[in-house]
């Protein structure tokens, strides 16, 4: 009888002939000193690596750039270590990392747009003095690969992605003997909506985890369906935000006055607005959109012909349009030159963005120049932003305690449930009042949703400062943001003293 081991390896599981595997780029190591705004110095090693990803089969499920800055301190037994990640879902972690989190950043210049040729600083608002590092990719994005002969789709969704995560983590703290560490996660935009499910699947594959930090925070994606009231409140604080900051409206008032009497607004007064629709009395129609007008610098007349709703893109066209302008979206602070008609495709202009344009480059640029001083080679092309990642991506995913699988995810309640589970960790969500791609609005309301016990209540905090999206971008955010997460660690000193 013939020998048909080799060629069964060669197979797939559906007799396909298996894909050749393709060359993983090898580990690089760097020794380097941290050094504070008080002299504070900290000697830690980065390491640049592709760490195996499996089934529970022992599939080969792919190959994930992880970035890591690891104390050089001996003792680890109370050294936290922190796992990083931007959102997309198609974006790599290079932005939370050279932005603002890692041990170097790239120094911002208020709404300025950046040269190619980024400045570099050690980073005085690093999370290094407080925890160890990881930054991931998600496979796709970034040098995460997924191995040729897996099926990428089960990757590329709000579960199979998070089930990547989790594997992804307990790999790495496996190598590294780390798993009796605290651990903590810090995602943002979409890396929310992951952290609130890796969150849940940590625990349940037997690693705790000692606090979440949300920056930019979605975890309901159903206010960004056409036509949902939450969308409308969301954005309104928003709105006043940016008014105010291009004296359009609340001139003289302090910035977080006029955006906390608009969200008050939104709350009291608005939602019910909002809810009535065109049911709504006309004079009460007429009185709404003139209080709207006071706080958005938009036209009454205007905001009551398109019954008080507002979309993010007519903001953006009409705040500014007498000066030739248009904002942002990721940070409604950012303006550039306005768009001509025959350039006015609607999906178009919703991708265009002044404040993702004034940093990207420099921020990418410096992260390969980095790379490749550690003497890191990784594959031809770094992903910093897959469209095929996104334009892929499953957005199906049943909640703990909820029948069916909703086409439209809510995580909130993974982040709920893992909280049940787990009550003596942390959640610190981090909010922008001039974000409009994740309005702060939204993760109240969501939270306040879940009915959660005082003593529950009690472990997640708020904290909302001047920026848009990226907290990073923002320095004087970035400044104020640094004790709070500084505090936000030293909080499980807390919680084990009362232990």
């Amino acid at each position: 009888m013939a020998d048909n081991t080799e060629a069964t390896k060669n197979e797939t599981d559906n007799g396909e002939q298996k894909k050749p595997l393709e060359p993983v780029p090898a580990t690089a190591t760097k020794n380097y000193t941290w050094t504070g705004a008080d002299g504070t110095r900290i000697n830690y090693t980065a390491t640049a690596e592709m760490i195996p990803v499996r089934a529970d089969d022992g599939q080969l499920i792919g190959n994930m750039f992880m970035f890591s800055q690891v104390s050089d301190q001996q003792d680890k037994s109370d050294r936290p270590v922190t796992f990083l990640w931007n959102g997309g879902p198609g974006g790599a972690s290079y932005m939370v990392n050279i932005g603002g989190m890692g041990a170097v950043r790239v120094k911002t210049d208020g709404m300025a747009h950046l040269t190619g040729v980024g400045e570099v600083e050690d980073n005085p608002y690093s999370l290094l003095p407080s925890s160890d590092l990881v930054f991931i990719d998600a496979f796709g994005t970034g040098y995460s690969h997924v191995d040729p002969n897996y099926d990428a789709k089960k990757v590329w969704g709000v579960d199979g992605d998070a089930d990547a995560f989790t594997r992804g983590i307990i790999a790495w703290l496996t190598k590294y003997g780390r798993m009796n560490s605290p651990h903590y996660l810090y995602g943002e935009s979409y890396g929310t909506m992951r952290n609130a499910v890796v969150y849940r699947m940590l625990g349940e594959h037997g690693v705790g985890v000692a606090g979440v930090t949300e920056q930019s925070t979605i975890l309901d994606y159903e206010p960004t369906l056409s036509g949902e009231d939450a969308y409308y409140l969301g954005m309104f604080p928003v709105y006043a935000a940016t008014a105010n900051y291009f004296k359009k409206a609340g001139v003289g008032v302090d910035q977080y006055e006029w955006y906390d009497k608009a969200f008050d607004y939104a709350n009291n007064t608005l939602a019910r607005a909002i809810t009535l629709a065109d049911a709504l009395p006309a004079d009460e129609m007429k009185q709404i959109a003139a209080q709207m007008s006071d706080f958005t610098g938009l036209p009454a007349d205007f905001i009551e012909s398109k019954g008080l709703r507002i979309e993010l893109d007519t903001f953006r066209k009409s705040l500014l349009k007498d000066e030739g302008k248009t904002i942002g979206r990721y940070d409604t602070r950012f303006a550039t030159y306005a768009y001509q008609d025959v350039q006015g495709d609607n999906e178009f202009y919703a991708g265009e963005d002044p404040s993702y344009d004034a940093i990207n480059a420099a921020y990418l640029d410096v992260y390969m120049k980095m790379l490749g001083d550690m003497g890191f080679h990784g594959y031809e092309n770094y992903e910093g932003l897959s469209l095929k990642v996104n334009s892929s991506w499953n957005w199906t995913h049943q909640a703990p305690g909820t029948m069916g699988s909703d086409q439209v995810p809510n995580v909130a309640y993974d982040l709920a449930t893992a909280l049940r589970r787990n009550p003596t960790s942390r959640i610190c969500v981090l909010g922008g009042i001039h974000d409009a791609a994740t309005p702060y609005w939204n993760v109240r309301h969501d939270i306040n949703k879940l009915f959660l016990p005082q003593a529950l209540k009690d472990r997640i905090e708020y904290h909302l400062h001047s920026n848009g999206h990226m907290l990073y971008c923002d320095g004087v955010a970035l400044a104020a943001a640094g004790p709070e997460l500084k505090a936000f660690y030293d909080k499980r000193h807390e919680d084990q003293a009362v232990q």
